[in-house]
């Protein structure tokens, strides 16, 4: 009966980055930030943050540096995931119309494997203020409070960190 529910939900796979995704990612990461965070930041704060994917180059070279996953519905991209180091989520944006379908949790899931199987002992995230209830759903907890200068613009977001240690295999949600 769910199935019936949500036809449009096909099933996501998972790929590696690959250098030539970084202008579709950057769009995703552009209309993630502009349809998806306005509860919580300004029109002036959206278009500042969104701005970072503006030198498409610079954003290719930061996904490349970082072991970065990309979520795909029936081959095309829909959202990504990127490791900085072995214990830093460093971005995670899903396209705005598959928010909500499991795609974030699908690649949060297999980023956690993974920094799991490279021997991190921890993972922590900048949480924006929108992301943070996906974070604490996965047993982040806050570490502090950040102000991020974009520009003209004053960001909040706020430092959170999970014990893989202590992880359960059941704590996904």
């Amino acid at each position: 009966m769910a199935q019936t529910r949500s036809p449009a939900a096909p099933k996501a796979g998972l790929r590696p980055f690959l250098p030539a995704d970084a202008p579709l990612l950057a769009e995703i990461f552009r209309a993630s930030i502009l349809d998806l965070t306005g509860d919580d930041y300004s029109e002036d704060q959206q278009e500042a943050w969104a701005g970072a994917a503006d030198d498409e180059e610079a954003f290719g070279r930061k996904l490349a540096d970082a072991l970065t996953l990309v979520a795909t519905v029936d081959g095309s991209p829909v959202g990504f995931i990127a490791l900085k180091g072995k214990e830093t989520v460093d971005l995670l944006y899903v396209h705005p119309a598959v928010a909500g379908q499991g795609v974030a949790a699908l690649l949060y899931d297999a980023l956690e494997r993974l920094a799991k199987a490279r021997g991190a002992a921890s993972l922590t995230v900048d949480a924006s203020d929108n992301a943070r209830g996906f974070f604490e759903k996965r047993g982040f907890r806050a570490q502090r409070r950040n102000t991020v200068v974009l520009g003209d613009e004053w960001l909040g977001n706020t430092t959170m960190k999970k014990d893989l240690a202590d992880a359960s295999e059941g704590s996904r949600s």
